[in-house]
C-alpha cells in the first residue's frame, strides 16, 4: 500500500480516469482470452473508441506499444512490471483489510490520509468486480446502464459509483446498518 497517492476523494479529472482505465487494459491485456482476455487492434472499432486515448496513454509510459506487423497493442516488459506491481499493491490491501467490512476499511485508510478511489478502484480491479462492467451496473441498480463497457469505464458515472462506497451514505454503509438492524431485530 506504499504506492497509494495521497489525494482527497473528490471528482476525478481526465487523467485519472485515463490512468485507472489504463490499469483495467493492462490487465486485459494480460489474461488470455480464453480467460476474459483482449488483444486490442490498433485501429479499434467502435465500440471500444474511448480507449484510443488510454492506449496512447499508456505507450507515453512505455507499458504498451504498437506491434505494425499484428496490427495489434502489445504489453511492454514495463507494463507487466508496472501491471506486477498493481497487483502487489492489491494484495497488499487485501491481505490487510478482507476480513473488515468496507466502512472500517475506509475509516482506516482515511485516518492514513491515502487515496480512497485508488484503494477503491484496485480492490474491485484484484477481486473480478469489474471483470463484466454491464454486469456491475446490473447488480449495483445502475439506470440506464451503459451496455458498451469501453464508454463507462472512462466516464466519470463509473468513478461516481464506485465513489458511493467511499461514504458514509453509500451502499456499504447501509448495508452495514441493515445488519446492525437486523441482528438488533433478531436479539429482540
Amino acid at each position: 500500500m506504499t504506492q497509494l497517492i495521497k489525494r482527497p476523494p473528490d471528482r476525478l479529472d481526465e487523467d485519472a480516469i485515463k490512468a485507472y482505465a489504463g490499469m483495467y487494459l493492462l490487465k486485459l491485456m494480460d489474461l488470455k482470452p480464453q480467460d476474459g482476455g483482449i488483444v486490442f487492434p490498433l485501429v479499434l472499432p467502435s465500440d471500444l473508441s474511448p480507449l484510443q486515448d488510454v492506449l496512447h496513454e499508456l505507450a507515453l509510459e512505455g507499458h504498451v506499444e504498437q506491434n505494425s506487423r499484428k496490427q495489434r497493442w502489445d504489453l511492454t516488459k514495463a507494463g507487466l512490471s508496472y501491471l506486477g506491481r498493481l497487483i502487489e499493491e492489491a494484495e497488499d490491501l487485501m491481505d490487510e483489510f478482507d476480513d473488515e467490512e468496507l466502512p472500517a476499511v475506509v475509516a482506516e485508510l482515511r485516518s492514513r490520509n491515502l487515496d480512497l478511489m485508488r484503494a477503491r478502484f484496485l480492490w474491485g480491479w484484484f477481486d473480478g468486480e469489474f471483470d463484466d462492467l454491464v454486469e456491475f451496473q446490473r447488480a449495483r441498480g445502475v439506470k440506464p446502464v451503459q451496455d458498451l463497457w469501453a464508454y463507462y469505464l472512462t466516464d466519470d458515472e463509473f468513478y461516481t459509483e464506485l465513489g458511493k462506497d467511499l461514504t458514509d451514505d453509500g451502499p456499504a454503509a447501509n448495508d452495514e446498518r441493515d445488519e446492525r438492524r437486523d441482528q438488533r431485530d433478531d436479539d429482540d
